[in-house]
């Protein structure tokens, strides 16, 4: 396959989907070691593996060297894994990094209401994460992760498409009103203050 895109795959935003990324950093990833050593002949399940490995998030560090984060982020752009197969790797809880190159994937694929949709829940989770980036490492949590995709217009030196904003599809009726997990704890704190008063009553 080289470097080119899955013949069967279906344009993204009107565009080759390996195009997402701007066109130096994929000849910068194209260049790399981690690519032609770890990418090549990978396949949608292979790469599901290999990012398991991942032991940090970011784009670029030191002279410009694409993480494996970034490798594998266009990877899945030119392999184009089933939207099923992303919302399962998305949910699942048990390796992080693999979640955040699922969620990094599907904000650069997706349409708004299903971003927001699938990576707002992860917002809720809040495990470390290490960040590569100059010279050294950061941490951040995968909330903050997550919260920059939906804020930021570039995260991990890449430009992410338009996201429409979430007031703009609640008053479309596109997209239901957020209900965080706070707001659910108070509903449960007052089911269980009823729950108890009728008992009291009774």
């Amino acid at each position: 396959m080289a470097n080119r895109t899955v013949a069967d795959a279906i344009q993204v935003h009107g565009t080759d989907p390996q195009h997402l990324v701007e066109k130096i950093i994929r000849e910068r990833i194209y260049d790399s070691m981690y690519w032609k050593e770890e990418c090549f002949g990978l396949t949608a399940a292979t790469l599901m593996d290999k990012a398991v490995e991942l032991e940090y998030i970011g784009g670029q560090y030191a002279g410009q060297q694409p993480t494996p984060f970034l490798c594998l982020t266009l990877k899945m752009l030119q392999l184009q894994p089933e939207k099923d197969i992303v919302i399962q790797l998305i949910q699942q809880e048990d390796f992080k990094y693999l979640r955040a190159l699922a969620a990094f994937y599907w904000r650069l694929v997706a349409r708004s209401v299903e971003i927001y949709k699938y990576l707002e829940p992860l917002l809720n989770d809040y495990r470390k994460l290490r960040v590569r980036e100059g010279e050294g490492y950061e941490l951040t949590h995968m909330d903050e992760f997550i919260d920059e995709l939906l804020r930021n217009e570039r995260v991990c030196d890449v430009m992410l498409p338009r996201l429409i904003a979430r007031h703009v599809l609640e008053d479309n009726d596109d997209l239901d009103p957020r209900e965080s997990f706070l707001d659910q704890d108070l509903e449960s704190d007052e089911e269980d203050k009823k729950r108890s008063n009728d008992e009291q009553e009774d």
